[in-house]
């Protein structure tokens, strides 16, 4: 069992208020068994040029989290 560090305490108030009050245009989760690491979805825009688009990305957190941002990679080409 992975200590409850600071980051994965931060990652998991953020996941419960994802789940309680989920933006628009946006969802996101961690994998099944690593909070450090989370698949998430964007939905284009309407009236941009992305309208219409669904866009994953990888969003992989380091144990400095939240002091430093997490390293986030386009899986939509």
């Amino acid at each position: 069992v992975a200590m409850a560090t600071v980051a994965r305490r931060r990652l998991i108030r953020d996941l419960k208020k994802l789940q309680s009050d989920p933006p628009q245009g946006v969802s996101a989760s961690p994998l099944k068994d690593d909070i450090m690491c989370w698949t998430a979805v964007m939905f284009g825009p309407d009236d941009t040029p992305w309208e219409g688009g669904t866009f994953q990305l990888e969003v992989t957190f380091s144990e400095e989290f939240p002091t430093k941002p997490p390293h986030v990679k386009f899986i939509t080409k």
